[in-house]
């Protein structure tokens, strides 16, 4: 169903950084929010996986989305957060408790997780947060984290229904269900298809995606960006020339658990005080960092 969302571009699913205390460091997530968005973002994506939202506390999680809130509203930028949670009852207490935030244009709700239910009991949960949710939905497909796929059919159904914006779609092949959805939704106006599974973001924009939402884009912004322009404006062999010095860079960064190897990349480049990460995620070997600046040199 046609939303005002109108999500189009690459969307930052903004690390999370943390200072020598352990506490979050949100005078560096404000300043990579306004490096992100001046280098051509289109919004920012606050507690997603790679914010390591699992891992913040009630009060972090509030000011993360409030240093993020600050900076989109600064840059009339879209702001998109994450609140999705395996269990309905606390999913849409916490989507009503976005209401009034600056810059706020979606909430993104993941696929339940780890109860396995069935697709007719993910399409009534994901129903019962839109009922309630002050902003439209991003749905967030992702089986390999879940352990659920919702079906092109359902998430056709979804987007014809009130307050959904789009998908993010994250499968690890890009599967026929893929192509399909694609197929389906294409025929939705309004509703927003975006990439989530770094590696193959180009094809998928070129198959009538609208952008993505793109953790390897901490790194090589710009060219992140054009790669997506470039799909969205049927320049193949242009993108495609972006995608292919892209892909080492994807690769690297995610050659161990995300987001370890980006906060070590982004530490580095001396953009975040600490590469630390909460436990059950590990810091970044060194020698994974460095394959991963190596690529991103390559690629710049």
């Amino acid at each position: 169903m046609p939303t005002d969302a109108n999500l189009r571009g690459v969307y930052i699913p903004i690390i999370t950084p943390f200072a020598e205390d352990g506490s979050v460091a949100i005078d560096a997530l404000e300043r990579l929010c306004r490096e992100y968005l001046d280098a051509g973002a289109a919004g920012i994506v606050a507690l997603g996986t790679t914010g390591e939202s699992t891992s913040l506390d009630a009060d972090e999680k509030h000011a993360v989305i409030d240093a993020c809130s600050t900076v989109c509203a600064e840059r009339s930028a879209q702001l998109i957060v994450g609140a999705g949670t395996n269990n309905t009852r606390t999913t849409r207490q916490a989507v009503k408790e976005l209401a009034g935030t600056p810059a706020l244009v979606a909430t993104l709700i993941v696929v339940p997780y780890y109860v396995r239910p069935s697709e007719a009991g993910i399409v009534a949960h994901l129903r019962a947060v839109a009922d309630v949710s002050p902003v439209p939905l991003v749905v967030y497909n992702i089986a390999a984290r879940t352990g659920r796929n919702l079906s092109a059919q359902n998430v056709y159904e979804l987007a014809r229904s009130p307050n959904f914006a789009g998908i993010k779609q994250a499968p690890a092949t890009l599967d026929d269900d893929t192509l399909e959805l694609m197929r389906l939704t294409n025929q939705v106006e309004g509703f927003a298809v975006l990439g989530g599974t770094d590696t193959f973001l180009f094809p998928l924009v070129v198959m009538g995606g609208t952008g993505t939402i793109c953790a390897s884009a901490h790194v090589c912004t710009e060219r992140f960006v054009e790669m997506i322009e470039c799909g969205l404006a049927g320049k193949v062999d242009e993108g495609r020339a972006h995608a292919e010095a892209l892909l080492p860079v994807t690769q690297a960064l995610f050659a161990e658990p995300n987001p370890a190897v980006f906060k070590g990349v982004l530490q580095a480049q001396g953009r975040i005080p600490t590469a630390d990460v909460r436990l059950p995620i590990l810091n970044a070997s060194p020698d994974a960092v460095q394959r991963a600046l190596d690529a991103v040199t390559a690629a710049s």
